[in-house]
């Protein structure tokens, strides 16, 4: 009895009402028989899909009217969980009404947030995405056949995460335009990796040939390769780049400033017994790039490195770089 309580009281709690009551009176659930096309005249296509990760299978059967391409009624069969039989259940409804193009264009997404109670809630708990995911395939198979493709027609991407339908340009693009630096950035920004976590890591819930933590560090590397580049490439025409010191990113930044103080600060600075090391540099709200610096040897401890000496380092940094920049010991 106290396992059915914990039951009761924790898990289901992860699946909407609608899910639910899909899950054990699921509206559409049947088939479609060619009589039943031939009396109607409409084309009967059934097409099947299963999961290689759970097991689970779902039919989708489609009438299609050929003169409009519309779909007219739209039927499934669910060999798997609860949760298939509700997107399986969920996805068929979206069908009816459509046209084959408009149904292709139904993602795992829209069939997770038709089954929400909550707008703000998910319908499902992350480990169950795949369900509707499967939802998602089927119609793309159903539609491959409809109209003598082949499915991965349908795909102009590599899709790296399944539940979210998140392409690898498009995780590519958002590091380097928002310049991340981890992957729970990327979720916040992709929703890539939020549901059943497979993306993210190699030996998640299921095999994917790309994860979140190699495609962040190849980026952020090919990011550094590029930033590094385009400092060596201002060095050799003069310091002239198209690139501004405000555009580069964080990592092509501390490059650029580390340059110039090895060139303009540190050679004056060693001369006294003394040096200095970046500690971080952080790009403010107002513009400004602040870069936190510790004195080492001589400098260490000097009275002018909080007045003469500081003052000479940001001004040098300021012409060289940017007049935005401002400097300041740790």
């Amino acid at each position: 009895m106290a396992k059915n309580q914990l039951i009761g009281g924790s898990i289901w709690e992860e699946y909407s009402k609608k899910v639910q009551d899909r899950m054990n009176n699921p509206k559409f659930m049947g088939e479609i028989t060619q009589e039943e096309a031939n009396k109607k005249g409409y084309k009967l296509i059934i097409a099947d899909f299963g999961a290689e990760s759970c097991g689970d299978a779902v039919r989708l059967y489609w009438l299609v009217d050929e003169k409009t391409d519309k779909i007219m009624d739209s039927k499934f069969k669910s060999f798997g969980c609860g949760t298939a039989i509700a997107s399986s259940d969920t996805m068929a409804e979206l069908c009816i009404g459509k046209t084959v193009d408009e149904a292709v264009k139904i993602t795992n997404i829209d069939v997770e947030k038709a089954m929400r109670d909550d707008p703000n809630t998910p319908a499902v708990p992350p480990q169950k995405m795949h369900c509707s995911v499967m939802a998602y395939d089927v119609i793309k198979a159903a539609a491959a056949q409809y109209k003598g493709v082949d499915p991965e027609h349908f795909e102009d991407e590599i899709i790296v995460c399944e539940c979210a339908r998140v392409s690898l340009g498009t995780i590519k693009e958002v590091i380097r335009l928002n310049d991340l630096k981890t992957v729970e950035e990327i979720t916040q920004f992709t929703k890539a990796g939020a549901f059943c976590k497979s993306c993210v890591k190699h030996g998640g819930h299921e095999k994917r040939e790309y994860h979140l933590v190699d495609i962040l560090t190849q980026t952020r590397a090919e990011m550094q390769k590029e930033q590094l580049q385009a400092i060596a490439d201002a060095k050799v025409s003069g310091g002239t780049n198209d690139m501004s010191f405000e555009e580069l990113n964080t990592i092509g930044k501390f490059k650029a400033i580390e340059s110039v103080i090895d060139d303009e600060i540190r050679p004056m600075l060693q001369f006294d017994g003394g040096n200095l090391e970046i500690l971080d540099v952080k790009t403010e709200n107002d513009g400004k790039t602040d870069i936190y610096i510790r004195y080492l040897g001589a400098c260490s401890g000097c009275a002018s490195g909080t007045s003469g000496t500081l003052y000479a380092i940001e001004n040098v940094l300021q012409e060289n770089l940017s007049p935005n920049i401002r400097v300041y010991p740790v």
